[in-house]
């Protein structure tokens, strides 16, 4: 501890320690530093309060937690041998059938007793160990919530209140001495309970069916009710106090007899060692790379795919927020996933800023210019750039579909996504991940038993229920949830391949994206220029293309099946798509002999011929609407088809039909009727509908929800370590007496004229002194300040307990006092 003194509290404690232990506190704890305490002291008031002990406990291993669960029902303060004895079991036989892990546990034990102190969860030396109050108020039993342990109050607690005259009938029972005693009395049942001997003694006299009920009440939890009546077994147990009165109809088993039942221990099964993660297979490593890279190429595949969907506007936002069940459909079928799995990517695209919502009036999701710049980032670059924002996301796709505390459907993109625990989690599976051999894949059931122990659930703690304040419900089981989603999530992103973790995963968690994308470029195949085209309207692309020729044949064809190569089919609608576009039939054939490795099939040629010969001899403008067209015969026909009807045209001139049809509708119903109409201008020239014109403002990726304060940086922590031992010296300072000074714990009082001779030679000779100070906003507060400068009505000095240089007008200084001698900084 670095004292010869042992400590008395635990602001004595942290007193003591060093600035790299208050820093280590302060890390593992960042709760504690909003805002920066004054003082040790208060750094010890605000580590014992509720709030912060809950975050504490939350955030041990198994086995720390047990420690403390232990130190609990232990004397307050417990001898480490005490301790130790708790967790290790007497070495008697308690019929449970177990071998005792005592090596395992008397080793990993001073480990375990380390985390405790380092985050100001237990403090004193061995021979006193000190469980916090807050933390000994949450974990020792009590009737609303019993202790993780299973234990029961101790005979002094259960008998607390309970008549002199009954406690005489239960010795007398038990074989014990009377005693008119209270205090001897109670002490004398529990000397009963914690002797092995006597107890056996006791226990031997017991019904078989008396021994029953204690083996339903040793692990817990130890209460039980009872009749008016009870039956004779239960009624022999009350008799001699193995079953003591909590309410008329409720009785508990004494932590004393509980521990000497259970051979002393205070867990089942304690657990000082983590699960192993087994093996479930061993691929070759390379294999392994190939996979992944092949699959985040895929996931590549499919978010431009996402994003070309939605390009010309996609889908209206509910009012509540988010995407219909509809089109969360319609996206998983166009991406020919699940929906489950389309729901994964939407988000994924949603958290990397590559869709957002237009904030229009009829508001929609769309891509946003950054996904424009995103996709001419090359494929490995892309690659990290979605991984990177899946680790960091808080928005946790696997929730959609479920529903929220209130009984709403959770959907896509809405709100109430985000579980602030899902980036540690994820990032700590994949840490598991990669502390295997490469190419190991692990299986998933004892990966989720590490991370229980590593992070245990409170409401499935062995022995017991839940922490009282710590999670429930959901959030109880979430990170188990959020574990398994990860397994899933990170083989569809291609972190991991055929089960095991890849390098280019590897890199991205040790080193960085640029890492990661060094790793993958080479696994990715070359960008292809060219196609094959078919004599049945087909294309096939035999890998990726470049990003040119994919972008104008994702107009000018349909996409017809995917996989190792990509099949497009060409239809009349899709040469009009690129017709619409702004292209010609000559540019059309002139791109596919450019970019075709076979001959231009005769049958696409004419398609192309045929349809670009009839695109555009309708025209169509907004009257309502309006069909123009030179040839009064094509106009006739279409006046004539009853499918027209719903168009409600009519004639205004030879060549013009109007129509109360919206333009938009009107191409459309005539388009379905087999014409190739044209949208034209007010001036009549022909629109031109770009492919994906339609982009959202410049959006900023959804901000991750932090589970807690952050983890503050070095920096930080050295100032703020420096900041709190300034304030403590300055509140631990002892001032001179004098005639003029207040009493402790108030403000000094001085005259002006005193104050002023007594900084002035505080300046001339480098002491420090005590000053009562009052700022614009008349917060008063104490300091010590070292002066160095006083002149123009200022003082100039440095203040230990800021721990910087200040100035200080003379006027707002109440009083000065001398430190004494021993005291000065």
């Amino acid at each position: 501890m670095g004292t010869t003194t042992p400590p008395r509290t635990l602001a004595e404690a942290l007193r003591a320690r060093g600035d790299e232990s208050l820093a280590g506190l302060l890390r593992a704890r960042p709760d504690l530093l909003s805002p920066v305490p004054n003082d040790i002291t208060q750094l010890a008031t605000r580590a014992g309060t509720r709030a912060s002990v809950v975050r504490a406990l939350e955030h041990l291993d198994r086995f720390a937690l047990q420690t403390a669960e232990a130190l609990a029902v232990a004397p307050d303060p417990a001898p480490y041998d005490t301790l130790l004895a708790l967790l290790t079991g007497d070495g008697q036989d308690d019929g449970d059938g177990r071998d005792d892990a005592g090596a395992a546990i008397t080793a990993a034990l001073p480990a375990a007793l380390t985390t405790l102190r380092e985050q100001a969860l237990v403090w004193g030396e061995d021979t006193r160990l000190h469980l916090v109050r807050t933390a000994r108020e949450l974990l020792a039993p009590s009737p609303q919530h019993p202790s993780p342990t299973g234990l029961g109050p101790t005979v002094s607690e259960a008998t607390a209140g309970m008549s002199p005259g009954r406690l005489q009938e239960i010795l007398a029972a038990a074989g014990l001495p009377a005693t008119h005693d209270p205090v001897s009395a109670v002490s004398a049942l529990a000397g009963l309970f914690t002797d092995r001997t006597r107890m056996a003694e006791l226990l031997d006299t017991a019904p078989v069916e008396a021994l029953s009920v204690l083996d339903r009440l040793v692990w817990g939890p130890p209460y039980g009710e009872v009749t008016p009546n009870p039956a004779p077994p239960v009624q022999w147990l009350r008799d001699r106090g193995l079953l003591l009165p909590v309410s008329t109809r409720t009785v508990v088993l004494p932590r004393e007899a509980a521990l000497h039942l259970r051979a002393g221990r205070a867990h089942r099964v304690p657990e000082p060692v983590p699960p192993a993660i087994v093996a479930a297979a061993e691929r070759d490593p390379q294999a392994v790379d190939r996979a992944a890279a092949g699959q985040g190429f895929m996931a590549l595949s499919t978010v431009e795919e996402l994003l070309k969907l939605w390009n010309d506007g996609g889908p209206a936002i509910l009012r509540a927020g988010g995407l219909s069940v509809r089109e969360l459909k319609r996206a998983a079928n166009a991406l020919d996933v699940s929906e489950t799995v389309a729901a994964f990517w939407i988000e994924l695209a949603y958290a990397a800023g590559l869709l957002a919502s237009d904030g229009e009036t009829d508001e929609r999701y769309a891509p946003t210019p950054a996904s424009d710049e995103w996709l001419d980032l090359p494929a490995q670059d892309r690659w990290t750039h979605l991984a990177t924002a899946w680790l960091a996301a808080t928005r946790t796709a696997g929730l959609i579909g479920g529903q929220d505390a209130k009984g709403r459907a959770l959907s896509a993109l809405g709100p109430d996504l985000d579980r602030s625990a899902a980036p540690e989690v994820r990032r700590r599976v994949l840490a598991l991940y990669a502390s295997l051999p490469p190419g190991t894949a692990p299986d998933p059931q004892t990966l989720l038993a590490r991370l229980r122990w590593e992070r245990p659930l409170r409401s499935s703690a062995p022995g017991g229920p839940a922490v009282p304040g710590g999670p429930t419900g959901e959030a109880s089981d979430l990170r188990s949830r959020i574990a398994l989603w990860t397994v899933n999530d990170a083989e569809l992103l291609g972190i991991t391949g055929r089960g095991a973790l890849s390098s280019q995963a590897r890199a991205l968690l040790d080193e960085g994206p640029d890492a990661a994308a060094a790793r993958l470029a080479p696994l990715i195949p070359e960008p292809l220029d060219h196609v094959l085209l078919q004599a049945d309207l087909t294309a096939v692309a035999p890998g990726p293309l470049e990003r040119p020729l994919a972008d104008m044949l994702s107009v000018l064809a349909d996409v017809e099946s995917k996989g190792g190569a990509t099949v497009y089919r060409f239809t009349p609608g899709s040469v009009r798509r690129a017709l619409d576009a702004g292209r010609a039939a000559t540019d059309l054939h002139a791109f596919l002999a450019t970019h075709s490795r076979t001959p231009v099939p005769q049958p696409l040629s004419y398609l192309i011929d045929d349809v670009a010969r009839r695109h555009g001899h309708l025209r169509i403008g907004a009257a309502s609407a309006y069909v123009r067209c030179d040839d009064e015969a094509v106009l006739n026909e279409i006046l004539a088809d009853k499918r027209s009807a719903t168009l409600r045209l009519r004639r205004l001139a030879p060549t013009v039909l109007a129509s109360q049809a919206d333009p938009g509708s009107l191409l459309e119903g005539l388009r379905e009727m087999g014409y190739a109409p044209a949208a034209e201008s007010a001036e009549g020239d022909v629109l031109i509908t770009r492919a994906g014109a339609r982009r959202t403002p410049p959006r900023t990726p959804p901000a991750p929800v932090p589970e807690g304060p952050p983890v503050p940086d070095s920096t930080l922590l050295s100032a703020a370590v420096r900041a709190i031992r300034a304030g403590d010296t300055a509140a631990r300072a002892v001032h001179k007496e004098g005639p003029d000074t207040a009493t402790a714990g108030s403000l000094p009082r001085t005259a002006p004229a005193e104050t002023l001779a007594t900084v002035q030679a505080a300046a001339m000779t480098g002491s420090a002194v005590w000053i009562g100070y009052v700022n614009a906003d008349g917060a008063a507060s104490q300091r010590v300040i070292a002066p160095v400068k006083v002149e123009g009505g200022f003082v100039t000095a440095y203040d230990h307990t800021a721990d910087e240089v200040r100035t200080y007008p003379l006027h707002r200084i109440t009083g000065v006092a001398e430190l004494a001698d021993e005291q000065t900084p």
